[in-house]
């Protein structure tokens, strides 16, 4: 059984720049590699490829299980590459509870797509870390950039904070619901709509199309409550169906008109300066508090103080001021 070459540095960024499929591969599993010495040739090549980036347009895309995101994508994907743009798809997959795997089931659904030369897709394991999803995730957006994607989709799997955490890497934001309107609105947090820039009602077609169109009305409406995520942008609401291919070209109109807005307003250089600030602080936090967690005084204390929490015996901020205090004895004064 043959094994894949090694590939150096040099390898990695000629073969990502020419944008080869299996290189581009290789570097997205070394950027999710937890090794340490898969970090530092990571975070090389990422620094020699970081002028290649940042050119792309960066389309979230998030919906409740069920809502057709994999169909939609393949859908919406096929119409862009047939119009002659390169399309990546980072898919945000739930791990699989007993290897920790990724469960490949959007690059299946994915089937135009899936064996399309002007397309890439890939699953990405979440580890049941969404901290560990963002660092990944958004280095695998930079590499896809510079093989020449000029999309990159990121699709979420809809749950609890990946939204806020996908809405904090991308330019736009595109909602897709399904076309009972009463009962989703009910479900929908405030929260989520407040993130988005564009809602399509998705499998707007046959007997659903009359319940499609009363649900974009209604969201129409609720979304005149809620703060635009942009003062220059008011999200907009289409109804599009993936099976049938219908109003697709609309949505991706409306998805360039959003970039272009805020390109005009300024708006899109700031927000990505922004998005890569707090980057750049959320793995600062995430080190600091993995290198907490493992001071050793700190490992002999935590399982007491948790216990004791828990029982009510003591504060949080006692338990918290106690957990501190070996870190607090090496500071230097003035």
């Amino acid at each position: 059984m043959s094994t894949a070459r090694h590939l150096e540095i040099d390898d990695y960024v000629r073969g990502v720049t020419e944008g080869d499929r299996a290189v581009l591969g290789r570097a997205i599993t070394l950027v999710e590699s937890n090794r340490p010495d898969h970090q530092e040739q990571a975070q090389e090549l990422l620094s020699r490829l970081l002028p290649r980036t940042g050119k792309a347009l960066r389309v979230g895309v998030t919906g409740v299980p069920g809502v057709g995101k994999s169909t939609f994508l393949d859908a919406l994907g096929t119409l862009l590459t047939g119009q002659g743009r390169r399309i990546a798809v980072l898919a945000v997959d739930p791990s699989s509870s007993v290897s920790g795997g990724s469960i490949l089931g959007d690059k299946t659904r994915m089937e135009s797509l899936a064996t399309d030369a002007r397309a890439f897709i890939r699953p990405s394991p979440s580890g049941g870390s969404l901290g560990g999803v963002a660092r990944k995730t958004r280095e695998s957006i930079l590499l896809c950039e510079a093989a020449g994607y000029d999309v990159v989709f990121v699709e979420t799997v809809g749950v609890g904070q990946s939204e806020t955490l996908v809405a904090g890497m991308v330019d736009s934001v595109l909602l897709l619901l399904l076309p009972h309107a009463g009962d989703e609105l009910q479900g929908i947090k405030r929260g989520i709509l407040e993130l988005v820039d564009l809602v399509a009602v998705n499998k707007a077609d046959g007997e659903r199309l009359g319940a499609a169109r009363k649900a974009r009305q209604q969201y129409l409406s609720a979304l005149k409550f809620v703060r635009p995520a942009s003062p220059a942008w008011r999200p907009t609401v289409l109804t599009v169906s993936a099976r049938d291919g219908t109003g697709l070209e609309e949505l991706w109109r409306k998805i360039e008109e959003h970039r272009a807005t805020l390109e005009g307003s300024g708006e899109l250089g700031t927000k990505r300066r922004e998005q890569r600030l707090r980057w750049m602080w959320a793995l600062v936090e995430e080190e600091v508090l993995g290198s907490f967690r493992r001071d050793p005084r700190v490992a002999e204390m935590l399982g007491e103080m948790e216990r004791r929490v828990v029982a009510g015996e003591i504060t949080p901020t006692q338990a918290a001021t106690r957990l501190l205090r070996p870190l607090a004895s090496h500071r230097t004064p003035g």
